[in-house]
C-alpha cells in the first residue's frame, strides 16, 4: 500500500518538513537574493512583520523584500542605511529621496512616518524630537541607496538614539553592522 500524502506527511518531523520548505521557497524565487527570500518567507509566518513590510514599502516607495536595512547603533549616535538587494537605478534613486526625507524631517522632529510604518509609537523619538537641537543627520550616498548618519554629543539624545535603532532593527528583522 502506497502512503497518502497526510501519512507521509506524518512520519516526517517537524523540523525536516520546515526545512523542505525553506529549500523550496529558496528554490522558487529564482533572482531574488538570500536575504530577500528569507524576509519574504518569515512574513509569511508573521502578520505584523509583513504589515510592517507592506507600510515600508508605502512610505519608502521601494519592495522591502527587495531591499536591505541596517540600523548600526554608533558611540555618537547611530547610521540607518537602506540598499536594493540588486542592481534598480529607479529603486536607488527613490531610496536616496527618501533617506533625504526623512533626515530634514527628524530635525524638525517630525517622527510620523517610523509611526506609521511601525503601526506604533516608535521608542526614542519623542526624547529625539524634544533634543531635536542637540542631533544632527547627514546623509550618506551608497551603491544601492543611501545611509542617514544621526550624531550628538548630548548622552540622553544618543541614548534616545539607541533605542530607536534597537527597535527598528528587532521590527524590520535588519542587521546592527554589514554583513561581511
Amino acid at each position: 500500500m502506497n502512503p497518502t500524502p497526510t501519512r507521509l506527511r506524518n512520519k516526517i518531523p517537524m523540523r525536516q518538513l520546515l526545512s523542505l520548505s525553506l529549500c523550496l521557497a529558496l528554490l522558487s524565487c529564482g533572482g531574488d537574493s538570500h536575504r530577500a527570500t528569507l524576509r519574504r518567507a518569515a512574513s509569511a509566518q508573521d502578520s505584523a512583520f509583513a504589515g510592517v513590510q507592506a507600510r515600508g514599502e508605502v512610505a519608502m516607495g521601494v519592495n522591502q523584500f527587495t531591499s536591505s536595512h541596517v540600523f548600526e547603533p554608533l558611540p555618537d549616535g547611530g547610521r540607518i542605511e537602506l540598499q536594493r538587494d540588486v542592481d534598480d537605478s529607479v529603486g536607488t534613486a527613490r531610496i536616496r529621496q527618501h533617506m533625504q526625507e526623512i533626515a530634514a524631517r527628524f530635525a524638525a522632529g517630525d517622527f510620523r512616518l517610523p509611526g506609521f510604518v511601525h503601526a506604533q509609537p516608535v521608542p526614542g523619538t519623542a526624547l529625539m524630537a524634544a533634543r531635536r537641537a542637540a542631533i544632527s543627520y547627514a546623509v550618506e550616498s551608497l551603491p544601492r541607496g543611501a545611509a542617514v548618519r544621526v550624531r550628538s554629543t548630548d548622552p540622553t539624545a544618543v541614548q534616545a538614539i539607541h533605542a530607536f535603532l534597537a527597535f527598528q532593527r528587532q521590527d524590520h528583522r535588519a542587521a546592527a553592522h554589514h554583513d561581511s
